[in-house]
């Protein structure tokens, strides 16, 4: 049993926090010749797990595509555009409503030439945007600076084919005025405390745990239902009876348990494994498969309502059973474990995959593993429990009608939800068939007939004759829950932004009738910000954001946009959104040293995104912050966390700490 522990523990692994300053691609550069006078620039992006880098041809409106531009050829002449070594990945962006491509993993650009000197250099820059499952980079800029020789090349013969081209590349520089940023008071880099970077690494593993009371939660629920409930009491008294002894019962049925999580959390590592992180992000925010997955939860929830089962096939099961009669020992109690799963499919079928869905949206590549583990735990604990103490068996209510109540129950549930998943296809593609007050008009029916069906008003054929109309104390709480909240739905009809359904229901932006207060106004521009802040005498709330940024618009919506922090904006700060990402040129091209490097700053997006880099040391949005108005960090970083509360405090602080 010790092994057994010790191998279940290889499957709790902690996920390490990512630090404020990411570099997902690293660039390596080279050049070579392939005979006398012809050659190959080689520039190969090496990309991280679960990062993509975007396709250098994109259509207007979208992200930043991947690009090269040559400044300064000398000695070479170069044949064609760079060419990538595979295909890229390409597939519906939601965000941009359009078809885009990227590269994951590795990419290799080839860029062939021909030397017109014996020594020769090509000097530019490559300019590229990543992004991962929750957050994108700014646009950035990788400097390229090669020196290469053709020894065999008569210098004498090609030094006048150089000339003209190099000073064509010359001239152009010549003629870009470079305009250096001046770093003022307000522009100088910040020292961030312990505590105030850590912030950003909670938001992170507060996600895992979500998932993981989610799906524990799930698992409750599946251990509720009248495939799983009635097999608890037959599985221990089966052990208890098998046992040479008491010991030996529980240490069976512990390891029968621990088999049981092993084998969902496998479940979540292969969903991981199989699709990949791209993938993962893909079911997220990919519009068709929202739809497939819309479906197939509607599908989920009328099995539910009795009017079939979804089951494997019989013969898996008797396989499996058939095995642990003809094993012993551990292997035994394995495949024990692994009929429960299959018999017990039909209702935790529809509970695991809409799990498996919500954990892989989450934007972590081990949520569905962490999912899993919250669920396979919650299934467990009943069979080890009793176990333990075989007495309580005898308090276990029995099997009835209300099992099948569950089940309807979750398949209310299961509608609801459903709708979440139209809704992201609804605004990726602008069909306006599930605005705000739809959806919400559907919620408020649905969660309506629930409470109506566990007053006993309706009933279902699965249900069977019943009782009359007589119903439970439980019964009449949950009902009374159900109805209440439809109460608290209805205000939303005409623009209330009930906070509590941020996560599901969709923008206020979709609703005709909107009585919401009134909207943050702020600058666009840091340094006026600044300056407007020095003459009213406010703090600065600086917001880093992006217009192809995904959790920057829920932050908008869910805690931003509501009237409580509109109103201490508004009363309090001097406000500032900078888009990392905005492709309007500067007046003059700006030049910065970062890395011991020379880096142009040629947009708007490219100067707030550096301004970010170089005062925060950060690099990725949604980043929230609080300066005074001579730049001096009050509060912050804030990063995404749809907490209204939290995110109060935050600004509180730096009202505090700017009255001091």
């Amino acid at each position: 049993m010790k092994r057994l522990i010790t191998a279940f523990c290889g499957f709790l692994v902690t996920l390490s926090a990512l630090a404020q300053m990411v570099q997902p691609v690293q660039w390596s550069k080279s050049v070579r010749m392939t005979d006398d006078r012809h050659g190959t620039v080689t520039l190969t992006a090496t990309i991280d797990d679960g990062w993509h880098l975007y396709g250098t041809d994109l259509p207007d409106g979208g992200p930043i595509p991947t690009s090269f531009e040559w400044k300064s050829l000398k000695g070479v002449k170069l044949l064609g555009n760079p060419k990538p070594g595979s295909k890229p990945h390409e597939q519906m962006d939601p965000t941009f409503d359009m078809k885009l491509r990227w590269w994951t993993g590795k990419v290799t650009f080839s860029q062939p030439f021909e030397a017109t000197d014996p020594s020769f250099s090509l000097d530019g820059s490559i300019r590229y945007m990543a992004c991962n499952d929750v957050t994108c980079t700014a646009p950035t800029t990788e400097p390229i600076n090669l020196k290469g020789t053709a020894p065999k090349l008569a210098a004498a013969a090609d030094t006048v084919a150089s000339q003209p081209q190099a000073t064509a590349a010359d001239t152009l520089a010549s003629e870009t005025v470079a305009t250096p940023v001046t770093e003022a008071d307000t522009w100088a880099p910040v020292t961030l405390t312990d505590a105030d970077a850590s912030q950003q690494d909670a938001a992170g593993s507060g996600s895992l745990w979500w998932i993981f009371w989610a799906c524990f939660g799930g698992g409750l629920l599946a251990l509720l239902t009248p495939c799983v409930w009635p097999i608890i009491p037959m599985t221990v008294s089966f052990f208890l009876k098998k046992g040479d002894s008491r010991a030996s019962a529980v240490s069976s049925a512990i390891i029968y348990g621990l088999a049981i999580i092993i084998i969902y959390v496998a479940l979540g590592l292969a969903v991981t494994a199989l699709f990949g992180a791209s993938t993962l992000n893909a079911i997220a925010t990919n519009a068709v498969a929202n739809v497939v997955f819309f479906l197939l939860l509607v599908v989920f929830a009328i099995s539910f309502f009795g009017a079939f089962n979804l089951e494997l096939p019989a013969s898996w099961s008797s396989r499996m059973d058939k095995a642990a009669s003809s094993t012993t020992g551990l292997l035994s109690i394995f495949f024990m474990a692994f009929t429960l799963v299959i018999v017990s499919f039909s209702c935790t079928g529809p509970i695991i995959g809409t799990l498996l869905v919500e954990a892989a949206g989450q934007g972590s590549r081990m949520g569905p593993a962490v999912g899993m583990l919250g669920f396979a735990i919650a299934l467990a604990i009943p069979f080890t429990l009793f176990a333990l103490f075989p007495s309580w068996l005898k308090g276990l209510p029995k099997s009835g009608g209300w099992l099948n109540t569950v089940k309807v129950v979750l398949g209310f549930i299961e509608l609801a939800l459903s709708l979440k998943f139209l809704s992201v296809a609804d605004l990726a593609y602008g069909w306006h068939i599930l605005d705000r007050e739809v959806f919400l008009s559907l919620w408020i029916a649905i969660f309506g007939l629930l409470g109506l069906y566990l007053l006993g008003v309706f009933r279902f054929k699965s249900d069977g004759e019943g009782q009359g109309h007589s119903i439970g104390v439980t019964r009449f709480f949950l009902a009374l829950i159900s109805l209440a909240f439809t109460a608290y739905l209805i205000p939303g009809l005409w623009g209330a932004p009930l906070r509590a359904t941020s996560a599901f229901v969709p923008p206020l932006s979709t609703q005709d009738f909107n009585l919401s207060g009134e909207q943050l106004t702020h600058f666009t521009n840091y340094d006026e910000g600044m300056a407007a802040a020095a003459r009213a005498g406010k703090p600065v709330f600086l917001d880093f954001s992006g217009y192809g940024c995904v959790n920057c618009r829920k932050m908008d919506g869910a805690v931003i946009s509501t009237d409580g922090v509109q109103q201490l904006l508004n009363d309090n700060f001097i406000s500032i959104e900078l888009m990392v990402d905005d492709k309007h040129d500067l007046p003059a091209p700006r030049y910065v040293a970062e890395n011991g490097q020379q880096v142009e700053l040629t947009t708007w997006g490219d100067l707030w995104s550096y301004l970010q880099r170089h005062k925060f040391k950060a690099n990725t949005q949604p980043q929230y912050f609080v300066l005074d108005a001579q730049g001096n960090l009050l509060s912050g970083p804030f990063t995404y966390q749809e907490d209204i509360n939290a995110f109060i405090q935050f600004l509180q602080k730096g009202i505090n700490n700017h009255a001091q």
